[in-house]
């Protein structure tokens, strides 16, 4: 750290890159899906034979089944002009009449009516069994819920289009038995209609005849009291305006008038009676036409004949005559007879006024007392309305029901259905078989499908971290390089390479996609700090095993490759592994210059193939590592280095494991987080990183390593690789394989 106040930028800038930079998930297309698919073909082939064998297994040992099948002919009953009486709620549409025979031809009780009288439950044939069966009780419950289950799941019942026949098929191992079941189906259905509908009119008949008892007792309690008040109001009939008071007033009435009349007549000839003169009551007698008496008459004759007697004999023989004073006695005798007549008519015509007078005051008086009673019968009239009222409803109530009542039989008749047998069944004379070619080719399209699902299921499950997205997306972190799998450099010269060319795929391999993939990795990391490129260059990863020494020892031999003076330090105090990659000597390094056993120039071994490049093995392993590098003397080590070398590659252990790697992060300019292709998991990697970021670490981006290349995810990454170095320096089309040979050789 030769320069500690200019490094300060360059550590922090890093860790605020990751907060700029960009992770948006695309959503899942086509093509991503179609990768998918090809990393997980060994499934969808698997799947893919194995339905394949299944349906030609299927295919061959499909069960021989039989089919027999009736049609029936469902009609409603009589059209609604010949029924009695409109009913209500009743309709006309026929498709859900037929789905509600449709129900009840598959249900339960049917089934069950069927199984009982065909003895199912003990049928070899119908359980598919060979030989004989035990015998078992349809009432069981188990035994009676499988049989019908078992008789439900193999009998079909549809409805033909734009018809009313129903067609009823059962599927068996045997023809015969198959058609039987269709048949009793087919009489059960008729019969059960038939019974339905006979205790849905019995239920009703009873009903009707429950509420006419009890509408019969209203009816003739209702009577009776309408009788009574008949009799205790004087009603005859069922006519109230007929009845005794009614007519007795209007016979009073008019007996009134009358009495009155003959009372004022009575009246007046007595007061003129009584006020006439005497001498002239005679002639008002005479007057009044009948009223004069046969006797009053006479004696007015006698009196007048006598009258005229004497003045005759007064004439001829005098007053004194003894025939004239005999005369004379006679009409004194008949005038007082006449005056004792007149009297007692005049008597009589006051007796008369007073009779009169009399029978008219009764006679009203009687009729103020019928008026009083009329009055009365008026407020009694209205209760005897409402009596006769509640007696007429009660009446038209039950004489309705009664007829109701004598409908029901015909009107049940009417509306019941017509059952009409189309096809009896007939046992088929072939099986059922379905194509062997739809049946394979079903089975295949299934398992390809199930396939399809288990592959993008056990994608989902997989936490393994494989695409450079992927791990963008979950890490918050730029990539900076893809790493392809490293391969073993083979040809006849292979023999005269170092320790270091065989071990470090660059030297090996310098036109190699591998060597391409780690100087695309120093690219970004010399341009990842805008001021000046990163000096102490940490390489760490989250689990062992995740390639981060063989990142470190390339990246280092890429580096050194220019002018840039290299030193690769082995950090990982517990588990070294840089001095056998590079074959050098792990007796000294940087345990024993730290302790000061020896020197910086002593420690450090150069690498023949790569001249700039310094190694500083980790040295024997101490007792406490994390001390030691957390040292003050780590620290004047890396700042002496940082003033000689220009780049200084740290190869640490894994921080998941160990805090070495987040210890020596906070000296580094640049953390590079390295992944293995397919190992790391996902909550891994996300931890590693949240540590690193805890601690403040400049963390520059990922690396993700060991990525095979012909992986579906990285299907053309490196498509442009035909266009290499050898194909450059070749003078011939000769295949690119050929040429590499040559150059190694």
């Amino acid at each position: 750290m030769g320069q500690p106040t200019s490094q300060q930028l360059p550590k922090g800038s890093p860790e605020k890159a990751p907060a700029g930079f960009s992770t948006a998930v695309t959503d899942t297309t086509l093509s991503e899906a179609l990768i998918t698919l090809r990393k997980r073909r060994w499934i969808l082939i698997a799947a893919a034979l194995l339905g394949l064998l299944y349906g030609i297994y299927k295919a061959e040992t499909q069960p021989r089944i039989y089919e027999a099948f009736g049609r029936i002919q469902v009609r409603a009953g009589s059209s609604n002009e010949y029924r009695v009486s409109a009913v209500q709620g009743y309709s006309n549409d026929t498709a859900s009449k037929m789905l509600t025979e449709i129900a009840i031809l598959q249900s339960d009780s049917l089934m069950l009516t069927v199984a009982r009288e065909m003895d199912l439950a003990n049928n070899a044939a119908f359980l598919d069994a060979k030989g004989p069966v035990p015998h078992v009780s349809i009432d069981d419950a188990s035994v009676r819920q499988s049989t019908v289950h078992r008789l439900q799941s193999n009998l079909t019942i549809s409805l033909v289009p734009k018809t009313d026949i129903i067609r009823i098929s059962y599927s068996s191992k045997n023809s015969k038995l198959a058609a039987d079941i269709v048949n009793k189906v087919i009489s059960a259905y008729i019969q059960r209609s038939y019974e339905t509908r006979f205790a849905s009119t019995q239920r009703v008949s009873q009903w009707l005849s429950s509420q006419l008892d009890d509408l019969k007792q209203q009816v003739q309690a209702s009577q009776e009291r309408m009788m009574d008040l008949q009799r205790r109001l004087g009603i005859l009939g069922f006519d109230p305006t007929h009845n005794q008071i009614s007519s007795s007033l209007d016979d009073l009435s008019k007996a009134a008038g009358s009495a009155k009349i003959a009372r004022i007549i009575a009246e007046s000839r007595y007061r003129m009676l009584s006020g006439m003169d005497p001498d002239a009551i005679e002639g008002s007698i005479e007057t009044l036409p009948g009223t004069a008496p046969a006797e009053l008459n006479l004696l007015r004759g006698q009196l007048a004949t006598a009258k005229a007697s004497y003045a005759q004999m007064e004439s001829t023989m005098g007053p004194n005559h003894p025939q004239a004073k005999a005369m004379k006695a006679q009409i004194d005798e008949l005038a007082n007879e006449v005056d004792t007549e007149q009297k007692r008519l005049l008597l009589q015509a006051k007796q008369n006024y007073l009779i009169a007078r009399a029978n008219e005051e009764q006679t009203m008086a009687t009729l103020e007392r019928q008026k009083t009673d009329a009055y009365k019968l008026s407020d009694d009239e209205v209760e005897y309305t409402l009596r006769q009222r509640e007696f007429e409803s009660n009446r038209t109530l039950y004489e309705g029901l009664l007829q109701r009542l004598r409908t029901a039989g015909v009107q049940a008749g009417l509306e019941s259905l017509e059952i009409d047998v189309v096809d009896q069944a007939l046992p088929p004379a072939a099986p059922l078989l379905k194509p062997q070619s739809t049946i394979i080719l079903s089975t295949l399209v299934f398992s390809l499908i199930a396939g399809i699902v288990i592959a993008f299921l056990m994608e989902s499950l997989d936490t393994g971290l494989r695409s450079v997205a992927e791990i963008e997306s979950i890490t918050e972190l730029p990539s900076l390089a893809v790493v392809p799998r490293a391969r073993r450099a083979s040809g006849d010269g292979l023999d005269t390479f170092t320790v270091a060319q065989r071990n470090i795929n660059v030297l090996a391999q310098p036109k190699s996609q591998f060597a391409e993939a780690f100087r695309s990795l120093r690219t970004a990391l010399l341009l990842s700090s805008t001021e000046q490129p990163p000096k102490f260059i940490l390489l760490t990863s989250a689990t062992p095993s995740e390639g981060k020494t063989t990142t470190a020892s390339n990246l280092a031999c890429i580096l050194a490759q220019g002018d840039s003076r290299v030193l690769l330090i082995d950090a990982d105090l517990r588990r070294p592994n840089l001095h056998h990659r590079f074959g050098l000597n792990g007796k000294v390094g940087l345990t024993t210059l730290l302790s000061g056993t020896t020197k910086l120039k002593e420690t450090v071994q150069q690498i023949p193939e790569v001249p700039n490049l310094d190694v500083l093995p980790s040295g024997p392993v101490p007792p406490f590592p994390t001390e030691m590098l957390s040292s003050e003397a780590m620290d004047n080590l890396l700042r002496h280095c940082g003033e000689v070398y220009t780049h200084v590659v740290i190869d640490s252990p894994p921080i998941l494991s160990v805090t070495d790697g987040v210890v020596l992060a906070h000296e580094a300019d640049a953390v590079v987080l390295v992944v293995r292709h397919g190992k790391s998991s996902k909550h891994v990697v996300r931890r590693a990183r949240d540590l690193l970021l805890r601690s403040g670490a400049p963390i520059t981006g990922i690396v993700l390593n060991a990525v095979d290349l012909n992986s579906p995810e990285y299907y053309g990454y490196y498509g442009y690789s035909g266009y290499t170095y050898s194909s450059i320096d070749s003078q011939s089309w000769e295949p690119q394989t050929a040429m590499a040979g040559e150059s190694e050789r």
